[in-house]
């Protein structure tokens, strides 16, 4: 008997516009995007709850903008003058605020616009540098507004999907009805769930999925005790 075992798996973003989805709560971060010589002092900051598309937004606009692309964690010491649009994701994460404060002063004197993704907008960040922070709020605010019911279902199929993840409606139903409303969280109960079935080597049912995301699902998500995983109703 083959025993198939779970494998680390390690989600390589591709950044494709196909593969973006549009919906109205990142509409207006779309059109904002659009008009980056509107963006007040040449900086933008868009801001939401993690994996709402921050990041995949800021990729699109760097790769249409030709911009240099920082993650926070790397803005620190003394970085290359700019000579073309900035987009530093996790600009809230910088652990050197001087080094950012310098990037954001050599953009704005250079005439080059600066795109920046944080979980906060800039009036509610924990800035230490007053210069930086009076920056930053100096600076659009646009924020990707929590998700609606149809951008969840979509993107929870499409994370099966990419998974090569079979979800039966009822049991998407179930998780959409159960799990926390966040995109997040979405992709860890996908990944749980397919290092389960892997593991197992049967097919995603609802007693899997209550048991394998226990501590995500909201109270009653969890099957009776005297369920038999060969119940037909149980999918």
């Amino acid at each position: 008997m083959t025993v198939q075992l779970p494998l680390p798996f390690t989600e390589t973003p591709s950044y494709r516009p196909e593969d973006f989805l549009s919906a109205p709560c990142n509409q207006l971060a779309r059109i904002w995007l659009e008009k980056p010589q509107q963006w007040t002092n040449g900086r933008m900051v868009l801001w939401g709850e993690p994996g709402c598309g921050k990041s995949f937004l800021l990729q699109l606009w760097a790769k249409s903008a030709a911009a240099l692309i920082y993650q926070g964690a790397d803005v620190k010491g003394l970085l290359v003058s700019p000579s073309g649009p900035i987009a530093i994701d996790d600009a809230d994460t910088v652990p050197d605020e001087t080094a950012l404060f310098h990037v954001l002063n050599a953009a704005a004197e250079a005439g080059h616009p600066v795109l920046l993704t944080a979980r906060l907008p800039p009036a509610r960040q924990d800035q230490k540098l007053k210069d930086l922070a009076s920056r930053l709020r100096a600076s659009l605010a646009v924020e990707i507004t929590p998700p609606d019911d149809e951008l969840l279902g979509a993107l929870l199929y499409r994370l099966a999907a990419a998974r090569q993840l079979r979800l039966e409606p009822a049991l998407a139903e179930f998780l959409l009805l159960r799990l926390p409303r966040t995109p997040a969280v979405l992709r860890e109960a996908i990944a749980r769930l397919d290092r389960a079935a892997l593991a197992s080597g049967g097919r995603v049912t609802r007693q899997l999925a209550a048991l394998t995301l226990s501590d995500l699902l909201t109270p009653g998500a969890e099957l009776p005790r005297h369920h038999s995983p060969d119940d037909p109703n149980l999918l």
